[in-house]
């Protein structure tokens, strides 16, 4: 359950009053660069992960490439359990710093507006974080200041427009396709459905018979098709969902239709069963994007750790730095391989990622700076 803004803001303002408390703790020296960059021992910091829950595969991908992390750079790490709860996420991260140590954290915020409070008790606890997907736009690190070192994500409209562009492709440019948004008051949802919208431009052939949001959910996704495919039929030609979790409830639903042969699907985030489909001969799954929870975790923990440690001077950093927009992978079946060859050797992709620097590391190097703009009507 979400907290109500009121315990909001009480909790923010407890925490800056811990913070004040706890900035001293752990040994500090003045950054080179002479600004207000503070460099912490290593041996004073710890690694904080901050997850919506633990269920998540893409949150249990978070926690692989945090824990893979902190053995290879011998950095303790702290895993906070949000249980989807803005209250307790907020908590234990309190209960964290009060424990003395210097921070290095990243956090994948329960709501956009958690990533206030977070960001505030640790800069005023001397620590350094990175938010990763969600927080208000107009909370930015340059605002804030050093201890807020960047905000990170993949652009939802690229993959919309990859998933479209695959799709239509696949459909032979003509056709009829329903829709599955996540939620409608989903900022990376409305990105992803603007850019399929926008890929759709160049095929005016396609018609989009309806949009049904599906909560991110598999069971939601299965009972929504199963009401489209009542209501249109043979009518429908493809399947386009903004992740594969409503994509695989959608396929299960065409097939006790028995028609999945003859619909195309698109879906968003490569999932492992995912991947057993589209091995399979005759897969009509025919586009996917593809990042991961362990790499995202990593690059954020790794940005926030050589901040603090110094390798990183935050006030020379760039605006793709401290609002970067990470590459997305474009997947079809014909280079699926490609892709998931990273999952075969995560700690061997992050001892990679600490070599080359968290802003460079292939599948998922820098390509832009935030905010995401959406496509032009």
């Amino acid at each position: 359950m979400r907290s109500t803004s009121r315990w909001r803001l009480a909790v923010a303002a407890g925490l800056s009053s811990l913070a004040l408390l706890t900035a001293g703790c752990g040994t500090t020296t003045q950054a080179a660069s002479g600004g207000g960059q503070q460099t912490v021992a290593k041996d004073d910091l710890v690694l904080v992960l901050s997850v919506i829950n633990t269920t998540n595969p893409y949150m249990a991908s978070m926690i692989e490439g945090a824990k893979s992390l902190s053995k290879q750079l011998g950095v303790p790490l702290k895993v906070v359990d949000s249980g989807g709860s803005s209250q307790q996420e907020i908590s234990q991260i309190q209960a964290i710093l009060a424990e003395g140590k210097k921070v290095a954290l990243v956090s994948n915020t329960v709501a956009s507006a958690d990533a206030v409070p977070i960001i505030n008790s640790v800069k005023q606890a001397g620590g350094y974080g990175v938010i990763w997907w969600n927080k208000p736009d107009d909370f930015t690190p340059e605002q804030v200041g050093d201890n807020f070192v960047a905000f990170q994500l993949h652009s939802g409209v690229d993959a919309g427009e990859c998933t479209g562009k695959n799709l239509a492709e696949s459909m032979g440019g003509k056709g009829n396709i329903v829709v599955f948004p996540g939620v409608l008051d989903s900022t990376i949802s409305q990105q992803r459905v603007a850019g399929l919208k926008e890929a759709l431009k160049a095929y005016p052939d396609i018609k989009i018979l309806e949009e049904r949001p599906a909560n991110w959910d598999q069971q939601v996704g299965f009972k929504e098709a199963q009401g489209m495919i009542a209501k249109y039929g043979d009518q429908i030609n493809g399947v386009w969902t903004a992740d594969d979790a409503m994509m695989l409830g959608a396929i299960q639903a065409f097939d006790n239709a028995g028609t999945t042969s003859s619909v195309k699907f698109a879906g968003e985030g490569l999932y492992p069963p995912t991947i057993e489909l589209m091995q399979k001969p005759g897969s009509t799954i025919t586009a996917e994007t593809f990042h991961r929870g362990y790499m995202a975790s990593a690059i954020g923990l790794l940005t926030a750790y050589e901040a603090a440690t110094g390798k990183l001077d935050v006030a020379k950093m760039t605006p793709e730095q401290r609002q970067g927009i990470f590459k997305i992978g474009c997947v079809t079946p014909s280079n699926l391989a490609d892709y998931t060859k990273y999952d075969a050797d995560v700690d061997g992709w992050v001892k990679d990622l600490i070599a080359s620097g968290p802003f460079d590391a292939e599948p998922v190097p820098v390509v832009g700076a935030g905010p995401v703009k959406m496509p032009s009507e």
